[in-house]
């Protein structure tokens, strides 16, 4: 392991994103937060879209910050974002009107369509991945049957992550862990699939070279080095650009026996494993296989995480009530257990727009009572998220033949105590929790590797275990009978 060096880990989630500082020491890291901003889904015209020059102009703000407050050079920059989305670039690289938000509802019905026209079974066994109507896949097969003009003018599509590394550094390429969430990757070959994209009418020819995560992508454009005024020439280098793959880089003592959770707005709940796993089993039980940042692959499903209680936070907000994260949590520890459950990947908790009514209603057709509170929806939510995950571990055991013991959370839902208790408890298995920041940390990590400081992903995941403490769950075997009769029910949801 090399010397002391400072790497910017840009980290842009689907509610917000950030500038971190990652100091490396030789032997652990620290971080930093430089900026902090809002993110999330602007609506036009009844479309939802993002807004990635806001978000570029928030990227230079965070990067003026490190030159105004330190003079030691950047060693790297890295950057990770949510999967799935994409810009659109024409002949002279400028984009082609705004993203869409993968909530947008132009993908309904497009699923069907591609099983229609290329076979539900035929899509998996190439691609290997989770059918969700959110997938780059399916909005850009209904961007071909709207005979969208932007789609014809197109001359590149890159995932968001490739968006912002082409304006930081002027190259167009496809980073292989966020290019395998689109559903248009081959999974073995690990290249685009060609013959899939084609059948659908989506033309090849926008799509750049797939590299490894760890590519050093090169300096800063001269403008923008011009323009933030960051010591030296800092290198930008392609990490795990999904934000969940650098989130699973970072997970210490992540072996055969541990499941592991990232959980943040979406709960992504799996394992690592060497090669995909494309058998039919995988494919009747829905689960992905994404790519890892060592070009392994991270098996797993994606499942509504903290989204719902998110959005009922946001929807009390509207109407006068501001609660805190710890207000709500209190809240709902003085609820019923049990009361009312929901199944979290219902189309019905897509993009509704009051989540509390969405909740309520859910529970009056299903003939539970409805919550009538902030406590009992939080709790209504956490339970419901503990099953879910508990639903995902279950399968998962089924698919590998094997018990996995260890439940490792990272991410910003390890620091919810409650849920992470609920879990520990629906699953009947020990919880670790933590790192909370698992996700910038895996992202500093890949850099410091690309750049020489850290010898592997064994030796960085060493380095993150030294460096965060983590806390550990118990389950209360008191309550197994509780949350054994819970999931029963829950399971009857799910079937209906």
């Amino acid at each position: 392991m090399k010397h002391s060096a400072n790497f910017l880990a840009i980290d842009l989630g689907a509610s917000n994103g950030r500038v971190v500082l990652g100091c490396w020491d030789g032997q652990r890291f620290a971080l930093h937060e430089l900026h902090r901003f809002a993110n999330g889904p602007v609506n036009v015209l009844g479309s939802l879209h993002w807004d990635p020059l806001r978000l570029w102009t928030e990227i230079k703000i965070g990067l003026v910050r490190y030159g105004q407050r330190y003079s030691q050079p950047l060693a790297g920059i890295g950057l990770d974002t949510w999967g799935v989305d994409f810009a659109l670039l024409d002949k002279a690289g400028q984009m082609l009107g705004n993203p869409f938000h993968y909530r947008d509802a132009r993908t309904d019905g497009m699923m069907e369509l591609a099983f229609q026209r290329a076979g539900r079974a035929a899509i998996f066994r190439e691609t290997g991945i989770q059918f969700m109507q959110i997938n780059t896949l399916y909005q850009l097969l209904s961007m071909v049957e709207a005979r969208d003009p932007q789609l014809h003018a197109a001359e590149t599509l890159l995932m968001t992550p490739d968006l912002f590394n082409y304006w930081l550094t002027g190259r167009k390429v496809a980073e292989y862990t966020i290019a395998s969430t689109s559903q248009m990757l081959d999974a073995r070959r690990r290249t685009w699939a060609d013959d899939l994209l084609q059948t659908l009418g989506i033309p090849t020819g926008i799509l750049p070279p797939v590299v490894n995560a760890g590519t050093v992508l090169g300096g800063l454009r001269d403008d923008v080095a011009s323009e933030i005024g960051a010591p030296g020439a800092p290198q930008v280098i392609a990490i795990g650009s999904h934000d969940t793959a650098s989130a699973v880089a970072a997970i210490p003592d992540l072996g055969p026996e541990s499941v592991y959770i990232s959980s943040g707005t979406w709960s992504l709940i799996g394992v690592e494993t060497a090669e995909p796993v494309l058998s039919e089993r995988a494919l009747a039980l829905n689960f992905t296989n994404e790519g890892g940042v060592a070009g392994d692959i991270r098996l797993l499903k994606n499942s509504t995480g903290l989204w719902l209680l998110q959005e009922c936070r946001r929807q009390w907000q509207r109407e006068g009530h501001d609660y805190s994260w710890d207000e709500l949590l209190r809240l709902a520890g003085e609820a019923t257990p049990f009361r009312s459950l929901v199944d979290p990947d219902h189309r019905d908790f897509l993009n509704p727009p009051d989540m509390p009514a969405a909740i309520r209603s859910y529970c009056r057709r299903s003939g539970q009572p409805e919550p009538d509170s902030a406590g009992a929806t939080a709790r209504c939510c956490m339970e419901s998220m503990a099953l879910a995950s508990r639903a995902v571990i279950d399968s998962l055991e089924t698919l590998l033949e094997r018990r996995l013991e260890v439940i490792r959370i990272v991410g910003g839902g390890s620091q919810n105590g409650m849920l992470v208790q609920f879990t520990a408890d629906a699953c009947q298995r020990p919880v670790v929790a933590g790192p909370v920041e698992a996700t910038a940390l895996g992202n500093v990590m890949v850099q410091a590797i690309a750049t020489g400081h850290i010898d592997g992903i064994a030796a960085g995941r060493r380095a993150v275990a030294s460096s965060i403490p983590l806390v550990s769950y118990t389950p209360a075997s008191t309550a197994a009978g509780q949350w054994q009769d819970a999931f029963g029910r829950f399971s009857e949801l799910r079937q209906r």
